[in-house]
């Protein structure tokens, strides 16, 4: 019986603030021996990449120039309101 897997998330992983905004940048192992990413804003909206990393290193550079370079508005979603 195979046991169950488990990603490990990286010591990368971190909070980025920027304009009054926060993400978290969340690297783990895919189980292949490779590296995702995803980015997360406060709200529990989440971007993903679809190809995995060879390095955490990488993915760690990757979300950082994407921040960078779109702003991190862009991985800001919206304000899911409670339905009453």
């Amino acid at each position: 019986m195979e046991e169950e897997f488990e990603p490990r998330e990286s010591e990368l992983s971190q909070t980025y603030s920027e304009d009054g905004l926060s993400v978290h940048i969340d690297i783990y192992e895919d189980g292949e021996g490779g590296w995702l990413l995803e980015i997360v804003d406060d709200n529990d909206n989440s971007t993903v990449w679809e190809d995995s990393f060879d390095t955490e290193k990488e993915a760690l550079e990757e979300a950082l120039d994407a921040l960078r370079e779109e702003g991190i508005a862009t991985f800001v979603g919206p304000v899911e309101e409670e339905q009453s």
